[in-house]
């Protein structure tokens, strides 16, 4: 135990000790380590010395030690065909092509789908002249990796260079056997006609369209038709695209295109035929292209007429797509039923306006029917105005009558409301009949009295109206209410009605029969405020008594505030307009602000404490408390007593200042 014990504290290695931990004096960082290892990289190495070879024997060792070296490097990592590529270009380099070629098949056993080796091997044979070599090559890469199509252009190209069209036409087949993408189509298409063989393009575009049944395909194969002249081939193309799409997957660019090949071959009627025939199937979202060209062909070559054909149809086009996604949205049938009864015979407006007064409201609720009883009143309007038709306008109000949901409705005499008697009123005053108008807001007033706002619009409507005498009547049979919502606003209006009338007895008169109901502070600023306003002789002084009035007659108030409130209004009328000696004079009349306490109770009748509050002391009621004087006398006391010894407190003055109230001045 004790040897083993003694093994391992040999094994444990000693941990040198640093004795001088100072940083050094010169800090290297890592940014300089990096600088530097970067400029070493930097620096020119001297190039290796040219070897000279002199004869066979050095020659083929220089063969066999680089041969090694690559070998070397396959046999580290076999999957890098970037070390096969190099080694085969060297035997190539050489003119060691048989050496070359079994390299590159060597590689080929490694990984037979990179792209790059293939075509590698492919090009060293035909660098070389080896077309057998080169056609096996290509063949091999297309049989094994068919959806590259980089080997089948390859291919073609090499065949074509060759003069061997035969072969480039066969592998070109070989490859539309696995239906390759676009752009392989075109290029076998191209091949045909470099070499005029039209026939056999239109061949391809047959399989081509069916293959990638696409509509700028089916464009293109019949541009093809039509630039080789063959115009009634263009024109069959056109016509099975249309029946090959049909109806439900419609293309607005085949019809642009068909009506534009129409239009260079001259045939203007075919041309509006296909616009038409394409609008009235297909989408609006997805048809702007088709009016904007439709609209440039109707511009070009019709007449007026035509253009605002096309101009209606497109408005019509898109109201029809409104209903037919909302059938209840009754402001896009308003705007359809204006358009066509602008430029539509009396059958399709009468057929459009059935339309519309079939989608009936889901439920029997007033705001669903608002808009929809117009349609029938509309309807009715037009067999009356414009159809000249008297007993259809009567069926149609028959038929509005027999389909409305009276039970369910209101009206002034079944349920009268507020809003409905408004509503009506504005129609009739639209309607400039101010009689009826005057027995609306009767009954109006009949139904709620004490709606003050009612009685202020009657007024004015009377004002407006030039009846005076009229308008005085109605407001003072709106005071006269004994309840009201608002009477301070009517009494208001009614005031500044006087005022306008320059009644300036009357005015004052109101003042004085509104004090008598209510000494609210801002009817005596309001009074007093006209007073001052009125600009006759001796405005200043009725002014200032009616101020003095306010207030000796707000001394009893409870509210502080508000007296306070109606003397600082006051002031302000005498740093304008007053002397030194009536400024001094209302500034004795202001209070005194104080801070008090008063105790507090909870809701339960407990003791809650005490609070501070802000009061206003004037100066009348200073005098009628003559314990204020006790007061303060007890507050000096108390401080002497404070200062003399700080660190007593005397019970008797802090009992007379709770039961006093104030505790301190502002």
């Amino acid at each position: 135990m004790a040897a083993s014990t003694a093994a391992g504290k040999q094994r444990i290695p000693k941990v040198a000790k640093v004795k001088n931990k100072a940083p050094a004096e010169v800090q290297i960082t890592a940014e300089q380590l990096l600088r530097e290892a970067k400029e070493r990289e930097l620096e020119l190495l001297p190039p290796p010395p040219q070897q000279k070879i002199t004869d066979e024997e050095e020659l083929n060792d220089y063969k066999l030690r680089k041969r090694k070296t690559f070998e070397d490097n396959i046999r580290k990592n076999r999957t890098v065909i970037s070390n096969w590529i190099k080694y085969a270009q060297w035997e190539e380099s050489l003119k060691e092509i048989q050496r070359a070629r079994s390299i590159y098949e060597r590689a080929l056993d490694v990984d037979y789908r990179n792209i790059t080796l293939w075509l590698k091997y492919a090009e060293m044979e035909m660098k070389n002249r080896q077309v057998n070599h080169a056609r096996n090559i290509w063949d091999r890469a297309i049989t094994t990796l068919p959806r590259v199509n980089q080997f089948w252009y390859k291919y073609t190209y090499m065949e074509e260079m060759l003069g061997n069209m035969a072969g480039a036409r066969q592998v070109f087949e070989r490859w539309m056997e696995w239906q390759p993408e676009e752009q392989a189509w075109h290029s076998y298409i191209n091949f045909e006609l470099r070499y005029k063989e039209v026939d056999r393009a239109r061949t391809i575009y047959e399989r081509f369209v069916l293959v990638h049944p696409d509509v700028k395909n089916w464009i293109k194969y019949a541009r093809f038709e039509e630039k080789h002249g063959y115009f009634a081939h263009a024109r069959k193309v056109y016509e099975r695209a249309v029946e090959f799409f049909g109806d439900e997957h419609m293309d607005e660019h085949l019809y642009v295109a068909f009506a534009k090949f129409e239009e260079n071959q001259k045939e203007f009627e075919r041309v509006r035929v296909i616009y038409k025939y394409a609008l009235d199937r297909i989408s609006k979202q997805e048809a702007q292209e088709l009016f904007k060209n439709y609209t440039i062909f109707e511009k070009k070559f019709g007449d007026r007429r035509g253009i605002e054909d096309i101009i209606v149809s497109k408005r019509r086009f898109q109201y029809e797509e409104e209903v037919k996604a909302n059938p209840h949205n009754y402001d896009a049938w308003f705007d359809y039923l204006r358009l066509v009864e602008s430029d539509a015979e009396a059958e399709t407006v009468r057929e459009v306006y059935e339309r519309a007064i079939a989608n009936v409201p889901p439920v029997q609720e007033k705001r669903h029917w608002k808009r929809y009883i117009y349609l029938w009143i509309n309807y009715a309007l037009y067999e009356e105005l414009e159809a000249k038709d008297p007993e259809r306008t009567r069926q149609v109000y028959q038929a509005s009558l027999e389909l409305i949901p009276h039970k369910k409705g209101t009206s002034i005499g079944k349920c009268p409301k507020n809003k409905l008697f408004k509503g009506y009123i504005e129609l009739e005053l639209q309607l400039r009949e101010f009689d009826r108008c005057r027995k609306l807001y009767e009954k109006f007033l009949e139904f709620g009295p004490e709606n003050c706002t009612s009685w202020i619009k009657f007024a004015e409507l009377e004002t407006i109206l030039g009846d005076i005498e009229r308008a005085r009547a109605i407001y003072e049979l709106a005071i006269s209410q004994p309840r009201l919502d608002m009477p301070e606003v009517l009494w208001k209006s009614y005031i500044d009605f006087e005022i306008e009338q320059e009644e300036t007895e009357r005015t004052r008169n109101l003042y004085r029969r509104l004090l008598q109901r209510t000494q609210h502070v801002k009817v005596w600023i309001s009074f007093a405020q006209f007073e001052l306003s009125s600009g006759k002789e001796g405005s200043l002084a009725k002014c200032r008594q009616i101020y003095e009035e306010a207030n000796k007659t707000m001394r009893n108030c409870e509210e502080k505030e508000e007296r306070l409130m109606l003397l600082e209004s006051w002031r302000s009328f005498e740093d304008e307009f007053g002397t030194v000696s009536d400024k001094e004079r209302v500034d004795q009349l202001m209070p005194e602000k104080v801070k008090k306490r008063r105790k507090v109770q909870a809701d339960d009748g407990s003791d809650a404490g005490w609070e501070e509050y802000y009061d206003y002391i004037f100066p009348e009621d200073a005098a009628n408390q003559p314990n204020l004087k006790l007061l303060a006398m007890a507050k000096l006391w108390k401080k002497q007593q404070q200062e003399k010894e700080p660190g007593e407190e005397d019970p008797d003055a802090d009992a007379a200042e709770q039961e006093s109230g104030p505790s301190c001045s502002c």
